[in-house]
């Protein structure tokens, strides 16, 4: 399986992503399988990963929505990148923001209660920081990637912090 090749699916899938949930009023689950069935026909993955990358953008949109609140703006989901916005491109910003809040509304209204997300080794992820679980060792991402063992430990398991 080609990493760099999940990697570039997950930034596409998060494009149409934010395209289909600027164009209609899609809830977030159908905007991810209309999403899901453009990728499958824009490029050549398999069902296993498409299923994986769709997995990983639904895990961190929700992860970002839950860490939302009404009142935050840009600043504190660069915070919660913990680094500054200018090093994301504009358009990947905005389309992330704009789907991550549409998610928020969504779990408000259903209540869902946020449950701790973890990562693993292999994984592709947004950009953010992780800790390994198993020694407290920081890796930090500037762009979508494949998430490594931990340098320290040889560790697979993190958290986003």
């Amino acid at each position: 399986m080609n990493k760099n090749k999940l990697v570039a699916a997950y930034s596409d899938f998060m494009k149409h992503l934010h395209e289909t949930m600027e164009d209609t009023l899609h809830s977030f689950s159908e905007a991810l399988e209309i999403s899901k069935e453009k990728i499958s026909k824009d490029s050549n993955l398999t069902n296993d990963e498409l299923d994986q990358v769709s997995k990983f953008v639904k895990r961190d949109v929700e992860h970002a929505a839950h860490g939302l609140t009404a009142e935050e703006d840009k600043s504190s989901l660069s915070e919660w990148f913990k680094f500054d916005i200018e090093l994301i491109e504009n358009f990947a910003l905005d389309a992330f923001l704009s789907v991550a809040d549409k998610t928020r509304i969504e779990l408000a209204k259903i209540e869902k209660i946020a449950e701790t997300h973890t990562y693993h080794s292999g994984d592709v992820t947004s950009p953010g920081t992780f800790i390994c679980d198993d020694c407290g060792k920081e890796i930090a991402f500037k762009t979508p990637s494949e998430i490594p063992e931990c340098p320290q430990c040889h560790g697979k398991t993190f958290i986003r912090i």
